[in-house]
């Protein structure tokens, strides 16, 4: 009791400690501009819509007062201490307000809203030097389209504009806007440059509007401006393009000379050094010599360009042909390359729940045009560690090192046929090799090599494609230590980790994410489908039979057969500008046939981690209902052949780049065929009564190009225990050091896990 009064009697002083230093250097008959208030007064209008016009209004105000966090404004404060003073901010002043200047601004606004007869009243109000000013606003009838009417004359732009008239922004019954009006000016802008008006701007646009209609009504009038240049009223092709393959930024000679210039299939491309085969950017242009202009083919070929990543700089310009009055274009195109050869350095660090530490260092090389197509080849090494500095994992340290190399040409390279798909974006072909090492220090070490051919491919900026071909794995141990063949033999669920495992097959993966380019707390949709097949004509060719113990083998590997299909879908609900609903579903599933009973190891599903199931720790669940009792301290991540996931979260942000967050974790990994080690982990009608359950709360520090996240979680149901035990929430008992031990689980990561 008495403890409860000390606190609030010391909240109470640090608020006037607060507001007596935050009035301190103001001048006497002045005060502390605390910031405006908006009022708006109208019966008409409903909450929502006031709510709406009083945010949009209030952001108009100025100037904006001092900045505060928790209702602290400490760049003030700071101002008022010497050695800080420079990190401060000196008070806005009541003085500085100008409220005329201000009601001129928020009238001038609601009559871009279609309140026209609006008036606005600034006052202010004074108490102990701290000051509000106060805006009260009578909007009055918001006036709404008539008829929207578009010229029609004969002339070609009328004409072409007419085309999409049914397409407008502009719907009668709609309030009346000026920044729907502005929007409408872009789309036709938009139309007539698809059509060759290349000098066309919007503001050659004119809406009049008609407020005499009555009963707070408007007629809008669309049409060309008189005055519009005759440039703007013509519609121009394309005369001749030059690509200037090796442009220096402060080049002195002029760019339209045509010396040393190779002409192929209508291009002139002046490349003295002969560094690139003109074929390049005949698949790069998107546009041919004659064609009309328009403003798509314009986009395409400078994103694609851009996205070959041969060239530090893209330029492009137009202009009409020289002493000739004819509506042409010459085309010119300017690309600094990027050096030849490049070397880069990776350096990142991780922590997992499971308390390993880790870092990981990659060093690579890379050599732009290769064979001269635009080709890229590149070589990336990789090493890295993970550590546990004590507990039970002490000294079972895990390394890794690794080599890959990729060969990637800017087309589809395909043996009986061509593809040359239009559009923003390069499709390419990629050929790697990799070799990778992995020694868990004190138990085995294990390689694998890679290899794959495949396609990835672009629709738009959210849509993408990615299909290989043919993706080959091969996995074998190189050294078990003693420790580890003893307790396998104690507990044959440790062999899974080190088997033998040779995959040959086909992938397909397709992503579409709404959310790219989007800041955190907006809404969308993501979505990513995965395809995987493996053994499938190798099986049907040897006739194996794992079931009936007739398995085959390639490279003294039992080779693996099987189809998975996962998918991942997401959707993110703005709830304000501060706040967001975040959900997830994955679901996977992989039947193995044939020559295999279970997925191999490195394609199989896992809960559990920082960025799945947080009140869990990495790969601790499942599968099913199965849960290890050996006393083994390395046990292998337990993982199945079908998953099962969803998390909810809600994010808000508090103040800042401080974010908070609240959320919930589901599901579940299963075995497809009976396991006689692992017990209750086959997937069966049942599988709702083994979902684990988890949540908890977290801060993310966003700081838009890099997002630290620090989650805290616990369970609220666990698969193993008997059946009418699995809801622990009656078991919580955070004062108690053991249950915060085995329940609590925090969860360092960069980004957020979903």
């Amino acid at each position: 009791m008495m403890r409860g009064f000390n606190y609030i009697i010391g909240l109470i002083l640090l608020s006037l400690l607060v507001s007596c230093s935050a009035t301190k250097k103001v001048p006497e008959n002045d005060a502390l501009y605390l910031g405006a208030t908006v009022r708006i007064d109208s019966s008409d209008l409903r909450a929502k819509k006031k709510k709406e016009l009083r945010s949009d209004l209030s952001a108009l105000t100025r100037p904006r007062p001092n900045k505060r966090i928790l209702g602290i404004p400490f760049k003030l404060l700071f101002n008022n201490i010497k050695l800080l003073r420079k990190k401060g901010e000196p008070p806005v002043l009541l003085s500085d307000v100008n409220l005329e200047h201000n009601e001129k601004v928020l009238r001038s606004s609601l009559e871009n809203r279609g309140y026209f007869v609006a008036a606005v009243r600034g006052d202010t109000v004074v108490k102990r030097k701290k000051a509000r000013a106060i805006y009260t606003v009578r909007p009055g009838p918001q006036y709404s389209i008539s008829t929207v009417r578009f010229a029609d004359d004969t002339s070609s732009i009328q004409q072409t504009i007419n085309e999409v008239a049914e397409k407008t922004f502009l719907k009668a019954g709609e309030p009346f806007d000026l920044a729907v009006i502005k929007g409408e000016r872009d789309r036709i802008d938009a139309h007539l440059k698809e059509k060759g008006f290349y000098y066309f701007d919007p503001d050659f646009i004119i809406v009049q509007v008609d407020t005499t209609v009555g009963e707070n009504k408007v007629d809008l009038f669309v049409k060309v401006k008189p005055n519009t240049p005759v440039q703007a009223k013509k519609v121009y092709t394309i005369n001749d393009v030059f690509i200037y393959s090796q442009f220096a930024l402060r080049a002195a000679e002029a760019d339209t000379s045509k010396d040393k210039a190779e002409y192929y299939k209508g291009y002139y491309v002046i490349d003295p050094r002969k560094l690139y085969k003109p074929r390049l950017f005949e698949q790069a242009m998107q546009f041919d010599p004659g064609d009309v202009y328009n403003r798509t083919d314009h986009g395409q070929t400078i994103s694609r360009l851009v996205n070959l990543n041969l060239f530090k700089f893209v330029k492009n310009r137009f202009e009409p042909m020289p002493g000739i009055d004819s509506a042409k274009l010459n085309a010119y195109y300017y690309l600094t390359p990027f050096p030849k050869k490049s070397l880069r350095g990776e350096i990142n660090g991780n922590t997992k729940s499971n308390n390993l530490t880790g870092s990981s260092i990659t060093i690579g090389w890379r050599n732009r045009n290769t064979l001269r197509g635009g080709e890229l080849f590149t070589v990336d090494a990789t090493g890295g560690f993970e550590v546990q500095f004590s507990g039970q994992m002490r000294g079972f340290n895990t390394f890794r090192a690794g080599i890959e190399t990729n060969f990637v040409l800017p087309r589809f390279l395909t043996p009986f046929f061509r593809l040359e798909p239009k559009g923003s974006f390069v499709p390419k072909t990629n050929f790697l090799l990799g070799y990778d090492i992995l020694n868990k220090q004190k138990l085995y070490s294990m390689q694998s090599f890679r290899a794959g051919w495949g396609y990835n491919w672009k629709e738009n900026i959210y849509k993408e494609h990615q299909f290989n071909l043919v993706s080959i794995n091969y996995v074998q141990p190189l050294l078990i230590t003693e420790l580890y063949s003893d307790s396998a033999a104690k507990y044959p669920v440790l062999l899974k980790a080190i088997e033998k495992q040779f995959i040959l097959g086909t992938n397909y993966n397709y992503n579409y994410n709404q959310m790219v380019g989007k800041p955190s707390m907006s809404g969308g949709m993501y979505l990513n489908g995965n395809v995987d097949l493996s053994g499938n004509v190798v099986g049907l060719l040897t006739g194996a039979d794992a079931k009936n113990n007739k398995p085959k083998n390639i490279l003294d590997a039992q080779f693996s057969q099987y189809v998975r299909f996962e998918g991942d879908i997401r959707k993110y609900i703005k709830i304000s500008e501060t706040a967001v609903w975040a959900n997830r579903f994955i679901a996977g599933v992989g039947i193995p046939y044939g020559n295999s009973l279970q997925l191999p190891y490195i394609k199989q599903f896992f809960v559990g981690g920082t960025n799945s199931i947080r009140a869990f720790r990495s790969r601790s669940i499942g599968p099913g209902s199965y849960i290890d009792t050996s006393l083994t301290t390395f046990l292998p991540d337990q993982s199945g052949d079908i998953k099962l996931e969803l998390n909810s979260e809600l994010r808000v942000k508090l103040f800042s780049i401080v974010h908070g967050a609240l959320f919930v974790d589901a599901g579940n990994i299963w075995l497809f065929n009976e396991d006689s080690i692992k017990t209750g982990g086959k997937f069966s009608k049942d599988f709702i009564k083994e979902i684990a359950v988890g949540g908890g709360v977290g801060l993310r520090f966003d700081v838009s190009f890099l997002v630290i996240r620090l989650d805290v979680a616990f369970p609220f149901r666990k698969p193993w225990p008997p059946e009418k035990e699995r809801w622990v929430l009656n078991q919580v008992k955070f004062k108690q050091p053991a249950w915060r031990r085995e329940n609590i689980v925090w969860n360092l990561g960069i980004g957020y896990p979903f």
